[in-house]
């Protein structure tokens, strides 16, 4: 047992920090926090920001296993810390090119017409 005096020693916390710079390349940290740290915190102890010197890590949009978080946020053991980089292209934007260039007799329920149906259906 402990005397009155004696300090409990700080229990460690162990997250990892993925980021992705374009596609199909991603890069992992894992990094040794002590408890109730925060995903700033964890983000800068990574060395993103020497890795990455065009990424903000106090304007960054974070997320804890793909849900957005605040970078106060205090973090638990074994979390996943992502930066999320801006998409170049809304999706549904991207859902509507690719729509029309397939035209709708080749795209998802449109392609198995049944015989004697009408268009689109």
């Amino acid at each position: 047992m402990a005397e009155s005096g004696d300090a409990l020693p700080a229990v460690a916390i162990r997250v990892t920090v993925i980021y992705s710079p374009q596609p199909r390349t991603v890069h992992e940290w894992a990094v040794l926090l002590p408890a109730g740290a925060s995903v700033l915190q964890a983000l800068e102890a990574s060395g993103l920001g020497d890795a990455f010197a065009d990424v903000e890590l106090r304007g960054a949009v974070v997320g804890v296993w793909g849900r957005k978080a605040r970078l106060e946020q205090v973090l638990r053991d074994r979390d996943r810390v992502e930066i999320y980089r801006p998409l170049k292209v809304d999706p549904k934007v991207a859902r509507r090119e690719r729509f029309r260039s397939q035209g709708s007799r080749a795209a998802g329920l449109f392609a198995r017409k049944q015989n004697g149906a009408k268009p689109g259906y």
